[in-house]
């Protein structure tokens, strides 16, 4: 059994919808693997923000496949080129992008909407759901207007919004989303993972003509958006999206193209747009989530997010759809994986 399809639908209103990626049915379609290239961004923008630590202001990969790396002193540049990347001078610090940051968080909470920073510009945007009105909307606007050039405001076309539909991958009490990753920790036992806001829902989870796949042994949503599945059924563990091989998990670069798999609308490519982005959902706040242009629709919850054999997110929530086009969150794997001590194979 292939791992990325389950999605089940219902309306758009939480971190809910895009859960069911990759573990039971297995369409022929597949990304065409990535260039060497932006692989090599993704590994060199991880060990660029280690290396800068506090002073890290966030890369990206740039039109012509380079990794473009944001400083605001000499030896942090010294630091980027030596390593065979481009530094770029900006005018906002790193403190002045966190201070924004807190002070949106500490407005009044306005669901639907989401903030983080966009490192092409060195500004914190904050992203409002469409007609969002009120005295919770002015703050956030205020908030934003009094950081000046650090930050800015943009409107979504649709809320963000969970995105759980009804259909055939894994399903649990009438819902229905998507594997993520199949999962082995050191025992060799193996699990999936796939969405919190899909594991909060139910703890036994079978395939669309009812076999049991396994049941749930830990969740984590708000706050976070993964849960893992442990199988105890009959039901073949593969480690594929669809048939594609994943052997490894990462931080893919900002800029750089991805690939989703879910059981509502298959297999789509957008590109990242930021890391640790935050999302304010009906249920509560998810932070540190991977933010994309990749479409997604109710059903494709918990499915996954990944380039050629790379494993990176899995699907949280969005705006927008798959015939518009739309914004997609996903949690990054490699929190869970570390957290229970999983690997992908």
């Amino acid at each position: 059994m292939t791992r990325g399809s389950l999605f089940r639908r219902t309306a758009l209103t939480g971190a809910l919808g895009l859960a069911v990626a990759g573990a039971l049915a297995a369409p022929a379609a597949q990304a065409a693997p990535a260039a060497p290239a932006a692989v090599n961004a993704d590994v060199q923008s991880v060990n660029l923000a280690k290396a800068l630590g506090a002073d890290s202001l966030g890369s990206y990969v740039d039109s012509s496949g380079k990794l473009v790396v944001n400083v605001t002193d000499q030896a942090s540049a010294a630091t980027v080129r030596a390593s065979g990347a481009t530094p770029k001078f900006v005018a906002h610090s790193a403190a002045q992008l966190a201070s924004v940051q807190a002070s949106i968080a500490k407005a009044p909470a306005v669901v639907g909407s989401s903030w983080g920073v966009d490192p092409v510009t060195n500004q914190v945007v904050l992203s409002l759901p469409p007609k969002a009105s009120g005295a919770a909307v002015n703050a956030l606007k205020s908030t934003v207007a009094a950081a000046g050039s650090a930050a800015r405001v943009e409107t979504l076309s649709a809320p963000i919004t969970p995105l759980i539909s009804g259909g055939d991958a894994i399903l649990t009490g009438g819902a229905r989303c998507s594997l993520g990753f199949n999962v082995r920790n050191s025992a060799n036992q193996n699990f999936f993972l796939t969405a919190g806001h899909c594991t909060n829902i139910g703890a036994t989870w079978t395939t669309s003509s009812g076999q049991l796949i396994g049941s749930r042994t830990n969740t984590s949503f708000p706050g976070n958006d993964y849960g893992l599945v442990r199988y105890t059924g009959t039901v073949t563990a593969s480690g594929t999206v669809g048939s594609q091989d994943i052997t490894s998990a990462g931080t893919p670069a900002v800029g750089s193209t991805v690939t989703r798999r879910g059981s509502t609308t298959g297999i789509h490519s957008g590109t990242v747009q930021q890391l640790n982005a935050t999302v304010r959902y009906a249920e509560g706040t998810v932070t540190g989530l991977i933010r994309t242009s990749v479409c997604a629709e109710p059903g494709d919850s918990g499915g996954s997010l990944y380039r050629g054999t790379t494993a990176f997110g899995l699907t949280s929530g969005g705006s927008g759809n798959c015939s518009s086009g739309g914004t997609t969150f996903f949690q990054p794997v490699t929190e869970p994986l570390s957290v229970f001590g999983l690997h992908v194979f």
